[in-house]
């Protein structure tokens, strides 16, 4: 069979269908500074705000496994561009949601739509560059799901701290209509597709239900698990059983069929099944310190939501930056080393972290997370190009939609640990400083005949002031023992990174010749 090759450049069908998905990935980060903002201007509680967030994860990870059968069925382009429209018309009705109810509804609506275009972009992606280019095509795809969660939270707070919370969906508008006006002029299906009659849909349909059902039970329990105290919780016990036979029956089920709706065979091959695990735990580190860390500075060191956000940022320039060096390098090193390299510079970000105290300034704060931002580069491009290195071609949407659903999987889980790890340890470090809080103890007896002195030479009475530098001492053990709870959180993420390391070299070699990505 003659190859294919589509009839624009390259690298323009590539900016056509990553600019949709970055404003997608975007949204899964965007709304988070700005809950308190939305729940006030809704006369709604900050907890019921948080199914803002809940609601378009469970969307979208249910559409992720599905993207394949959907593809095969209306055709890939055609079904990119109706999730582009959705994910655009979504957006709009977002930002004029009356209520957080009809809000909530408009937030399912645009996670199924978003949740279609990661894998297509990256099945677009292989299928449009030769193999000796995977790698910088990859690394123009990283730059855009990697950055946008990092820029999220930056572009979010300063949205709704100079306009309003609706502007940060009313942003994906402009972005959707001119994704749609490009896709439908450069963007073609290849030849090789493969295509199933819409009754595939009906015969599916089992599938699909379980699919959906256990990938939101999951989700839920990830979101509610640390305020309902987890497996203390009949509820978080019912959605944890009602997702683990789920992902059992559609393991079983799957295998079973002829045509699956998620191939699940393809985890057989070792170098996509490892690539998923690898793309599970760069999620869980990349998410989770993305929540962690804007949330310490905001809580401990007083930062507001923009100024922490500008201590993610220049993270997004080093990734941008890092991508295509790394892309380039993919093709003259082996996939193994540059995933290993960059999971030992995770480590080592998460250890600088972990080193952090009350005192720590913005410039290094800043510096922690450049070092991870650059770590990231070398873990997503080789980490994508080992997943597809053994695919065929026909499978690619459908093993695109698997690694993005062990990314996001793996973000969740992240931040849900994550927050477990500092709520417990917080507590338990505030248990073991307490004990200091003791007459007997001389440091102390020091610390409140200073806070006395203290508040006494601002006009307090002798009488008021020890009951008040109490009050001051107790609030500082609670600033200390969260500090060391967050310093725990980092080396935990530290050795998770390096414990990973050991995976790396399990990974196959590619083999250029056949046509496979460049992994050698």
């Amino acid at each position: 069979m003659k190859e294919w090759h589509p009839h624009f450049n390259p690298w323009l069908i590539a900016w056509v269908v990553t600019i949709a998905t970055f404003m997608e990935v975007l949204d899964t980060s965007i709304a988070n500074v700005a809950l308190p903002h939305i729940a006030g201007n809704l006369a709604a509680g900050v907890d019921e705000s948080t199914w803002i967030l809940t609601s378009y994860l469970i969307a979208n990870a249910i559409i992720l496994p599905l993207n394949g059968l959907f593809s095969s069925i209306i055709g890939r382009k055609r079904y990119y561009m109706i999730s582009v429209a959705l994910f655009t018309v979504s957006s709009f009705l977002c930002g004029i949601a009356p209520n957080l109810q009809w809000l909530i509804i408009f937030r399912v609506l645009q996670g199924l739509g978003g949740g279609g275009l990661q894998p297509v972009s990256q099945a677009v992606l292989l299928d449009t560059f030769p193999a000796e280019m995977i790698g910088m095509a990859m690394a123009m795809y990283g730059v855009s799901v990697v950055t946008a969660p990092i820029i999220g939270p930056t572009l979010g707070g300063w949205i709704t701290d100079h306009y309003s919370w609706r502007w940060i969906f009313f942003i994906n508008i402009p972005v959707g209509f001119l994704s749609l006006f490009m896709t439908a002029r450069v963007v073609e299906d290849p030849p090789y597709l493969e295509h199933k009659p819409m009754s595939s849909l009906k015969h599916d349909s089992i599938a699909i239900g379980v699919i959906a059902i256990g990938l939101a039970s999951f989700q839920i329990m990830l979101d509610k698990g640390q305020r309902l105290d987890w497996f203390d919780s009949r509820a978080i016990v019912f959605l944890a059983l009602l997702a683990g036979a789920g992902l059992l029956f559609t393991l079983i089920w799957e295998a079973l069929q002829k045509e699956p709706v998620v191939e699940v065979h393809l985890l057989e091959e070792s170098n996509f099944l490892l690539s998923n695990v690898l793309i599970f735990m760069v999620g869980f580190v990349l998410y989770g310190s993305t929540v962690l860390l804007p949330l310490m500075l905001q809580t401990l060191m007083g930062y507001s939501a923009t100024l922490a956000g500008l201590v993610l940022s220049p993270g997004g320039i080093a990734t941008m930056i890092c991508m295509p060096v790394v892309g380039y390098l993919l093709g003259k090193v082996q996939a193994r080393w540059l995933i290993a390299m960059g999971l030992a510079i995770m480590a080592l970000s998460c250890e600088y972290m972990a080193r952090f105290s009350l005192q720590v300034d913005y410039g290094t704060a800043m510096i922690a997370r450049l070092i991870q931002s650059i770590a990231i580069a070398f873990l997503f491009v080789p980490i994508n190009a080992a997943a597809y290195a053994f695919v065929p071609g026909p499978k690619r949407t459908q093993a695109s939609g698997m690694i993005n659903l062990s990314r996001n999987l793996g973000g969740g889980v992240g931040i849900a640990m994550c927050s477990t790890v500092l709520a417990r340890y917080s507590q338990i470090h505030q248990s073991v400083l307490s004990a200091h809080l003791s007459a007997s103890d001389p440091r102390y007896q020091a610390a409140m005949s200073k806070a006395v002195q203290q508040l006494h030479w601002k006009g307090m009475s002798l009488t008021q002031a020890p009951v008040v530098a109490q009050g001051i001492l107790y609030k500082e053990l609670v600033r200390q023992s969260t500090m060391l709870a967050y310093i725990t959180d980092f080396r935990f993420m530290s050795a998770m990174c390096i414990g990973t390391i050991l995976l790396v070299f399990f990974l196959k070699k590619g083999d250029m010749t056949r046509g496979n990505l460049p992994v050698h």
